[in-house]
């Protein structure tokens, strides 16, 4: 693999405006490379023309001339030089910048995480000496002093270790005299060998303890410490709410120890994979400089490249160890502190394996889709045959289709969001971190695919067997048994999806189990993004949840045998039926509020409002929907076209950033992942069609050849294609404000909050 690709698929994806240009760096060796060739190449009546022009020279014709040309061929040769140098010292203090900036960063949290650790110390010596006073039960004793160190006041000055002291930059001005030498070749070793380079300090050094640490009590730490209430669980959201102010919390239970050192032990995580980045960072941005000095130096046969390897590895980013030893100390700290000593099992959690594409992905998808296309070709040949598109058979369809429909929107839905990753990836989006996966368990693109074929095989199966079964001479007396197909594959995907084993991506199940629960428990948890994305993507599968009272209406009420037509006779149906359509807004409303309250931004209550607009517009259409009145149909289709050009509006300005007039690309945005334009102009008019599509709902237009099952379910399909559309634009629009801000790191709660009086004192220090 060429270096160029290597290096632009190990950029951090938030970080890439701070790497090195080595593209432009190439640009412009390949000019001068062009322009050594240009040189070279003569041919014998050029040679001639030489001869003669020399000729004149000495007879003292056109000397001015000839003399003027050469100078200029020659000054042309020596400004892509000069270029070429500037264009690197722009480069290289580029770098050194920012990664002196994120040195600072990571300089500032290693203070705080010492702070942390000198807490959780402290605590644990508290638990540790209540546990010895009888105050802690037989099974938290047993635990939590398995979880402490009998030297744990010889830990208090193990840790600080993190801190570490920053290094100068030096190394500057050697581009000069190197711009110099090429101005004259034969003095400049002379020169150069004649500069002092002056390197920075080394390797860094330890920061002095706190001396009031080292001789006090470690105890009298918790005196200035607050076990910090960040508000993630609805229990401490709703003691959060009504606790009153006063309310002392320096009281520490022993139950907290656990919560406190599972939270300071994801952040030694992120700050691990924080250092790894920077790290990483350096190596490349060093590695691609290397590699154009040595392109630079076999173009040119000049000594300079070697010189300002020189300034390369005597600037900041080439001589810091600042990272390394922190690396070191944190692996250290880590491993003593969370793993107990374990050295392989901290590592594992510091370095998770990168996870690897597999061929049988490919091969099941491949088997998938091809037994899908052939049940699905089976499916339509049955109802052909058995004309249940017709009059005499629509009653049976309208009955059965929709308990089988819910796993056709989901199939959908996962196809498509297959075909979003697949474009995430190719446009270097950072999917994984925007989402928070943990690194190694996020799904590729072929493996979403998987799921979705596998899911087709198994409800096509199903819904195949049923129709067989039902509409079969010789088959009747199944037909009891085939009323519970529906209900079984509901089961079966139930079983899959709470699998507690270790098969069929339990990570990636688990975690949509935990963002869904977060969605329906709003606003008791803290909002983050898949949870509002997932929100806004369960209000796209309002007619699948729909579905979801049929199952309640057959099974539960007993309907079984006369399906939907005795359905809307019992009340518990009809509140289902108008709650249905609502819930999923009423969650996303219920996010915007606590997101308004904890962010104090206005654009969250904007967004309620929103939503809010759009529950009243689904309870008017319901009611349009049952009562079918002149009246009813006014407010519903006036309230839907308030709710579409509302929405629309939204999608396309505020979540993905577009329709900016004064931008550099007029009426998008500043910054396009798609080289092509048009794609977001035609992605734009798309959404605008779609949610328009979305009022057919509303008018019910006749069409003689689909009645209304079918209209349903095209515009259902519509708008799962419009919301995997916005899920795109989206993502990169997120994307995009992490690259602005070079924000490519997640930011973890830690579990202690200092006294104000402490941080003014630290401050004043």
């Amino acid at each position: 693999m060429k270096f160029s690709k290597d290096f632009k698929r190990q950029m951090v994806p938030e970080w890439i405006e701070a790497y090195v240009d080595y593209d432009g760096l190439k640009r412009i060796l390949r000019e001068i490379l062009h322009y050594n060739l240009s040189k070279k190449r003569e041919t014998p009546l050029k040679s001639l023309e030489k001869k003669l022009s020399l000729h004149r020279t000495l007879s003292g014709l056109h000397r001015h001339t000839n003399g003027d040309v050469e100078n200029q061929v020659t000054r042309e040769g020596r400004e892509i030089e000069i270029e070429f140098f500037r264009k690197l010292d722009e480069e290289l203090n580029k770098i050194n910048t920012f990664y002196k900036e994120q040195i600072e960063v990571v300089m500032d949290e290693s203070t705080l995480l010492n702070k942390q650790l000198d807490a959780l110390i402290a605590l644990r010596l508290k638990v540790r000496s209540s546990c010895s006073n009888g105050a802690c039960s037989p099974e938290h004793q047993g635990v939590e002093m398995g979880s402490l160190n009998s030297s744990s006041e010889v830990e208090m000055s193990e840790h600080r270790a993190l801190e570490v002291s920053s290094n100068s930059l030096s190394g500057s001005g050697i581009t000069d005299v190197i711009l110099q030498g090429i101005n004259q070749d034969d003095e400049s070793t002379s020169v150069l060998e004649n500069n002092t380079i002056v390197k920075s300090n080394g390797r860094p050094e330890e920061v002095g303890n706190n001396s009031t640490n080292q001789q006090g009590d470690p105890l009298e730490i918790l005196e200035r410490v607050k076990i910090r209430n960040t508000l993630e669980s609805p229990l401490d959201t709703i003691k959060g709410v009504f606790k009153d102010s006063k309310h002392d919390d320096l009281c520490f239970k022993k139950d907290e120890l656990k919560k406190v050192e599972a939270k300071l032990r994801l952040a030694f995580i992120e700050f691990y994979q924080k250092l790894r980045l920077v790290k990483q960072y350096s190596f490349m941005n060093l590695s691609a400089l290397s590699k154009i000095m040595k392109s630079y130096e076999k173009i040119t046969s000049r000594r300079e490249a070697r010189l300002y390897m020189k300034k390369i590895d005597n600037s900041y980013i080439g001589s810091s160890d600042e990272v390394n030893n922190l690396l070191e100390r944190v692996e250290a700290t880590f491993i003593k502190q969370f793993s107990n000593s374990n050295i392989q099992k901290g590592m594992k959690s510091l370095r998770p394996k990168t996870k690897k594409e597999k061929h049988s992905v490919t091969f099941w998808s491949g088997c998938f889709s091809g037994f899908s296309a052939a049940l699905l070709i089976a499916v339509a040949l049955r109802i052909e045959t058995k004309k249940l598109m017709e009059k005499e058979g629509a009653s049976y369809t309208v009955n059965i289709f929709p308990l089988y429909s819910i796993f056709a929107y989901i199939v959908l839905h996962l196809l498509i969001y297959a075909a979003d990753i697949y474009f995430w990836r190719r446009f270097k989006i950072n999917y994984p971190f925007i989402f928070g996966f943990k690194p190694g368990t996020e799904l590729s693109y072929r493996e979403v695919f998987l799921l979705g074929t596998g899911l087709a095989v198994l409800s096509l199966s199903c819904f195949l067997g049923n129709l067989y079964l039902d509409l079969g001479s010789t088959t009747q007396r199944y037909k009891t048994l085939t009323g519970l197909f529906p209900l079984g594959l509901v089961a079966i995907v139930m079983i899959i999806l709470f699998c507690p084993f270790n098969i069929i991506y339990r990570s990636t199940r688990f975690f949509f189990i935990k963002s869904l629960f977060r969605c329906l428990c709003a606003p008791l948890y803290k909002v983050t993004l898949p949870d509002f994305f997932l929100a806004d993507h369960v209000t796209s599968q309002v007619t699948a949840i729909r579905s979801l009272d049929l199952y309640i209406c057959y099974y539960g009420l007993g309907e079984r045998s006369q399906r939907e037509s005795k359905c809307h006779g019992h009340g518990i149906y009809n509140v289902l039926y108008f709650a249905v359509p609502v819930i999923p807004f009423w969650l996303r409303f219920l996010q915007c509020i606590r997101r308004l309250f904890e962010e104090k931004e206005a654009m969250h209550g904007y967004s309620s409002v929103n939503y809010l607009l759009t529950i009243v517009a689904a309870i008017i259409r319901t009611i349009c929907e049952l009562k079918k009145g002149m009246a009813w149909m006014v407010l519903a289709l006036v309230s839907s076209s308030v709710v579409v050009i509302v929405a629309t509006y939204w999608d396309i300005v505020f979540d993905w950033g577009l329709l900016r007039r004064h931008s550099k690309n007029p009426y998008l945005r500043d910054k396009l992942l798609v080289p092509y334009k048009s794609v977001y102009f035609a992605a734009m008019a798309l959404d605008v069609v779609l949610r328009i599509a979305w009022m057919q709902l509303v008018l019910e237009f006749k069409l003689h050849s689909l009645h209304r099952m079918a209209i349903t379910t095209v515009v259902s399909c519509l708008e799962i294609t419009r919301r995997g559309i916005w899920s795109f634009f989206r993502i990169e629009n997120e994307h995009l404000n992490n690259v602005g801000k070079y924000r490519a790191f997640k930011s973890v709660p830690l579990p202690f909050n200092y006294d104000e009086e402490e941080e003014e004192s630290s401050k004043d220090d």
